[in-house]
């Protein structure tokens, strides 16, 4: 049974807010600075799982987090996606234009370009975590100062939504991993999308092979990612998630990509999550 949690940044973030919904609001949460941390506490046996987010649905992959996840062996046993809605906060009784200065995550800024280039007055400060800029807004009680972070933060840290949804591209979904150190053993019943790891050859059409080997087996390949090996300039390992109907499909598949593939590795085996 899972306990406690690890999350990158504090409560009302994301991260926090993932926690709630693929477990529930009783679970306890570590909160880590950075998903090294995260993933000390996992290793470190501090928690019971972490959670991770992987990959946006406007900014890609987040690609050191699958580097994380593979180089200490740890296991995906799950997903969450979340619709990442930004919302611009501060102390109470002020307005958007008493505010002088709003610091937030690099990704986060990014996301709400458009709101800036209309308030202009505001200078944009690149932080480390949405939800502690709240935190520490209320901490510091500081006045002309706004954090871009969930509704959730503003609850948690008493301060005004000056905006609501302040992103560009109003659809913003993150996919988030439930990461253990562990394989669970979901019945086979259950599982229906694959993380998997691969290298090949360095020869035309290695690529091309495999991946029809995942369409004759049924497979719907919904990512892939390519990671260069440091230790070896211009080789690539392949990340890629699988999603199937049926479990002895992935599994012959599974079989035949062994034998195709270098370094093969299963990342994790578990239930796909509805979009």
């Amino acid at each position: 049974m899972i306990k406690t949690v690890a999350i990158q940044g504090v409560k009302g973030s994301f991260h926090h807010i993932v926690s709630q919904k693929y477990f529930d609001d009783q679970v306890q949460v570590m909160e880590c600075l950075t998903f090294d941390r995260v993933v000390d506490s996992l290793i470190n046996s501090e928690t019971d799982a972490a959670i991770m987010a992987l990959e946006n649905s406007i900014a890609g992959s987040i690609i050191p987090n699958y580097a994380l996840i593979d180089n200490h062996n740890l296991h995906i046993v799950g997903e969450q996606y979340l619709d990442i809605q930004h919302n611009l906060m501060a102390l109470p009784g002020q307005a958007i234009e008493d505010i002088k200065e709003v610091y937030s995550h690099p990704m986060a800024l990014l996301q709400c370009k458009a709101f800036f280039k209309e308030n202009p007055h505001i200078k944009l400060v690149e932080d480390k975590d949405t939800a502690d800029v709240a935190q520490r807004i209320q901490k510091e009680n500081l006045n002309g100062v706004a954090a871009i972070a969930s509704v959730l933060a503003a609850e948690i840290y008493n301060l005004d939504v000056l905006a609501k949804s302040i992103q560009t591209i109003k659809h913003n979904e993150t996919r988030f991993v439930i990461v253990n150190r562990n394989n669970h053993e979901w019945p086979e019943a259950d599982i229906s999308k694959a993380s998997l790891k691969f290298e090949l050859d360095h020869k035309r059409g290695s690529l091309a092979a495999i991946l029809n080997v995942m369409s004759d087996c049924k497979l719907n390949l919904t990512k892939i990612q390519s990671l260069p090996k440091i230790e070896t300039p211009w080789l690539y390992a392949f990340f890629v998630d699988v999603t199937f109907d049926d479990y002895k499909d992935y599994k012959k598949a599974k079989d035949i990509m062994k034998i195709m593939a270098k370094h093969f590795k299963i990342l994790g085996e578990y239930k796909k999550t509805k979009l």
